[in-house]
């Protein structure tokens, strides 16, 4: 094979990742990679890409205020991160050449990495991998409307497609409307793989799905308990915020099997004197409990706050239903059980529950360290009862906050993205379509890779996102994807999925507008619930010779009307998005104000989601609460792996997560500075565990899973929960199949029982 040099692959002296590991988050490094970045060749580019008036690519915590791309929705400035600098400037490369796909075969590209295939650069023309070929080639746009209207005339239960939140609001509703109006409720996500136990469990709840806790909120709050996120990385400009809590006074609590560096003291660039070269602390306390036993810490939690006579009674009588069931629970669990389960001591959380039942207004917030497991609606279920039991919710200050990782994919919901489409959503679309839409439930993501696996899907369209890298047990999500007819990528960029997940007859990549180019105005929805609207912009690769890209709205639209024509709905008028916005808010309870967006300008907070006082959207008005029950956590023996017994083996509870400079399954750099892992290949695993097992730092070993294994692996020792390990996704993923949750089909990423090893006997 030809060795392939993506354009842009060099490694920065900045990206090169030694041992050390430092004291403290952000810091200087961000400094020195905002220069590196700022002040290149392309740095005019990337300042007035900043500059620009539109929600930032990377998290949904968000930015968009009235006056530009560094205000967010309180209009503070100097609301850019570095990962926001990350996303920008992997968007500003340059094209990948008209060339290249001639020269290099699909499985020359399978070899590549997630980071190589990234730095290939942007997808500037539709290209198409024919049936029994081995390379993708230019196609031209009229056979690609071909190809897809003829895919698309397939039954409708054959028929899916799967998003990530990387596009608008207004992709996001032209996406589920041409489904549901071919029949199809197959609308998978990303965010079935991370945050859908949130939506499920605050649903039942509250009412609604979302965060009940605005920005401004924060800033009021005395208390903020933050569990299974690594804000630091993932949400650097959350940590401004618990900056400011700590030097009010307030009190931070942090729980999580790993102690992030940046959690216990974050160096920010927002404020260069107090901050960036000591330092701030972060962690009030900080609990590390077992991977998988949230649900137990928060019930130790509850437990000591009614011994301690800490509970809102009132409230509890007052504003929700089955508190009495909750708490008779609580009383009748052991300490000892509690204890066991967790495997955190009773004084830790009894200091946690001191903080919080002491507290004025308590935000809990909490992220995919929660959701990623097999009881991880109980998980959910288990923090809002704290809420509710020491009244901190349906008041400002206070209150629940998922946080969500992708900048819309909150916004994909809203817009109907879902297989739990509320009726009254459905009909409002059944009036606007004028014809009955179907009731079957969808497949979401999990379920609609079984699916494909029993070649039951012919057509998948996929709006951004990389569903071949994202799941678990690559292998079968390959072989899965394989099994399908046809497949139509979206894309600003290459990933794995590109290369992997090929479909059996055509596989088509359209070249798509990232938010910032898009020719028209786009909305989006943060993770607090503020809807923005992102300014037309246009693209660096225009003047590119060859170039052809088509807007996300374009090449929907146009496809449905290639598929419908004239209806109910006059399709190709939908290519102005403003008519999109009119029929949102036509559709979609409490989005009416977009339909006035175009001419007000005022972006705007969603109705019926920030509760300031206790009355919630249920059929009662009341929150409800519900029982969960201690995790049995157990693990299998080294045995069940097939490896016979010996010293030089151990089993270990595995969380996948992102590397500090990652978004998504999207790497920017190769390995992890603030975690001193070096590159992809490695295992972060407390010493006391190496040493029981025999092994040495830095020394090599094989990682197994249920499903297979990766060689070479380097152990790196760091402050992780003892018999708890971390690697990161997506090369992981290839290792194992996870158990899901049924009430939310998320799959358990963050308890994936491995053994590592470093020999075996010849009979093994």
């Amino acid at each position: 094979m030809t060795e392939i040099t993506p354009p842009e692959t060099a490694i920065s002296t900045q990206e090169k990742i030694s041992h050390s590991k430092p004291e403290m988050g952000g810091g200087l490094p961000v400094i020195n990679y905002w220069a590196e970045k700022t002040l290149d060749l392309k740095g005019g580019l990337l300042w007035k890409t900043l500059l620009h008036k539109s929600a930032c690519l990377s998290c949904a915590w968000g930015t968009g205020g009235q006056k530009g791309g560094f205000q967010n929705e309180d209009e503070e400035n100097l609301q850019r991160c570095a990962k926001s600098v990350e996303a920008i400037a992997s968007e500003l490369m340059e094209p990948i050449p008209n060339h290249f796909f001639q020269r290099y075969s699909v499985y020359e590209l399978q070899k590549l990495s997630s980071m190589e295939a990234d730095r290939l650069g942007r997808f500037s023309f539709p290209v198409i991998r024919r049936a029994h070929s081995d390379r993708y080639e230019r196609i031209e746009w009229q056979e690609v409307y071909e190809i897809a209207v003829k895919a698309f005339q397939k039954p409708p239960e054959r028929l899916a497609s799967y998003s990530s939140g990387r596009s608008s609001n207004e992709a996001a509703y032209l996406l589920q409307l041409l489904m549901r109006s071919l029949g199809s409720n197959n609308l998978a996500d990303c965010s079935d793989l991370c945050h859908a136990p949130s939506t499920v469990g605050l649903k039942q709840m509250f009412g609604s799905g979302t965060s009940m806790v605005s920005l401004a909120d924060l800033k009021k709050s005395d208390c903020l308990v933050l569990v299974g996120s690594n804000a630091p990385a993932n949400h650097p400009r959350l940590m401004n915020e618990l900056i400011k809590l700590r030097d009010r006074g307030g009190k931070v609590i942090i729980i999580n099997p790993l102690i992030e560096v940046g959690l216990v003291k974050f160096a920010s660039p927002a404020y260069p004197i107090k901050s960036l070269l000591k330092g701030s602390e972060i962690a009030s306390h900080y609990i590390q409990p077992i991977s998988g036993s949230d649900t137990a810490v928060f019930l130790g939690i509850q437990k000591a706050l009614i011994e301690n006579d800490r509970i809102n009674y009132d409230f509890l009588r007052q504003y929700t239903e089955n508190w009495e069931t909750v708490i008779d629970q609580v009383r009748s669990l052991d300490w000892a059980d509690i204890l066991t389960t967790c495997g955190v001591t009773r004084e830790e959380i009894e200091i946690a529950a001191q903080m919080i039942g002491t507290s004025q207004r308590v935000v809990f917030g909490w992220a995919m360290g929660i959701t990623q497991h097999s009881n991880a609606v109980d998980n959910v279920f288990s923090i809002a009862n704290t809420a509710l039991l020491t009244g901190n919710a349906g008041k400002e200050g206070a209150g629940t906050m998922p946080i969500r990782g992708h900048s819309n994919v909150q916004g994909f919901g809203s817009m109907g993205v879902t297989i739990r489409l509320t009726e009254e959503i459905l009909q409002t679309l059944e009036k606007l379509l004028q014809r009955s839409l179907s009731r079957v439930t969808g497949f979401d993501t999990r379920a609609l890779i079984e699916a494909s696996d029993r070649h039951q899907i012919d057509t998948l369209l996929c709006l951004g996102g990389n569903i071949y890298a994202a799941n678990p047990d690559l292998t079968q999500a390959k072989q899965a994807l394989g099994n399908i007819e046809t497949i139509i990528y979206m894309s600003t960029k290459p990933n794995l999925g590109h290369f992997h997940g090929l479909a059996k007859q055509n596989t088509l990549i359209i070249p798509v507008f990232t938010r910032f180019e898009n020719p028209h105005k786009t909305t989006t929805e943060s993770g607090n619930n503020f809807v923005r609207l992102n300014d037309e912009g246009t693209s660096h690769l225009h003047q590119r010779e060859g170039t052809n890209l088509v807007s996300e709205i374009e090449f929907l639209s146009e496809l449905a009307d290639r598929l419908h024509g004239n209806d109910a709905i006059d399709w190709r008028s939908l290519q102005d998005t403003k008519y999109i916005r009119q029929l949102i808010a036509k559709t979609i309870p409490d989005y009416e104000k977009i339909g006035e967006i175009d001419d007000t300008k005022q972006e705007f907070t969603i109705a019926n989601r920030i509760f300031h006082t206790p009355q919630f959207p249920t059929q009662s008005g009341k929150a409800q609460m519900f029982v969960t029950p201690l995790p049995k956590l157990e693990l299998p023996t080294i045995s069940s792996f097939g490896l016979p017994e010996h010293n030089g083996a151990i089993v270990l509870v595995l969380s996948t997560g992102r590397s500090y400079s990652q978004h998504n399954t999207v790497v920017y750099k190769d390995g992890d500075y603030y975690r001193g892992m070096p590159h992809r290949n490695c295992i972060l695993m407390n010493k006391s565990d190496g040493n029981r097992a025999g092994f040495q730092e830095h020394q090599r070993v094989t990682v197994r899973g249920n499903a297979g294994k990766m060689e070479n692996v380097e152990i790196i020792y760091g402050q992780i929960r003892e018999g708890s390990a971390l690697m990161f996704y997506p090369e992981v993923n290839a290792i194992f199949s996870a158990p899901i949750d049924e009430r939310c089909g998320t799959p358990a990423f963050k308890r994936v029982p491995i053994v590592v090893y470093s020999h075996v006997s010849r009979s093994a």
